[in-house]
């Protein structure tokens, strides 16, 4: 499972021009579900994210969780995450998890990051999404679950 995290002042995700999740501060997260990957993969990743020091304290140090700075987190589904491009000119998907594994993992993963006090709003799973936000950083990071 693979973790793009991006620290945002705020963002929202749209469907069809309406927006179904929203964030004033905290974390965008794109997250791309593999064919292998199962609920430890969101547990570590979800575990991981939550205590990651990542925010500015008084001295504007990445010394801070989400949790210690009231973030929210925003989820989006991508799966182009899991796209194999080192071939041809043409990305492969075929190591992304069918759409029902992914759901679930998806789905699951947002519900581990709630449980350990995040609050999170999230995208619609396999929709065409148009996602909007402020970097603050920018600070950007990959968490890869298979790298644990």
């Amino acid at each position: 499972m693979l973790a793009v995290i991006q620290r945002a002042r705020k963002a929202s995700v749209k469907v069809n021009r309406q927006t179904v999740g929203q964030i004033e501060f905290g974390l965008v997260i794109l997250l791309g579900v593999f064919r292998d990957d199962d609920q430890t993969d969101a547990d570590f990743l979800a575990q991981k994210i939550t205590g990651l020091r990542i925010f500015p304290d008084a001295e504007d140090k990445m010394n801070r969780s989400i949790l210690e700075v009231g973030g929210q987190a925003l989820v989006i589904s991508q799966f182009t995450l899991c796209g194999d491009w080192r071939k041809g000119r043409r990305p492969s998907f075929i190591n992304a998890a069918p759409p029902e594994l992914g759901a679930k993992l998806y789905h699951y993963f947002t519900a581990q990051l709630a449980k350990h006090g995040v609050p999170t709003q999230q995208g619609v799973f396999g929709a065409m999404m148009d996602v909007q936000l402020i970097n603050a950083g920018p600070v950007t990071f990959v968490l890869d679950s298979h790298l644990k």
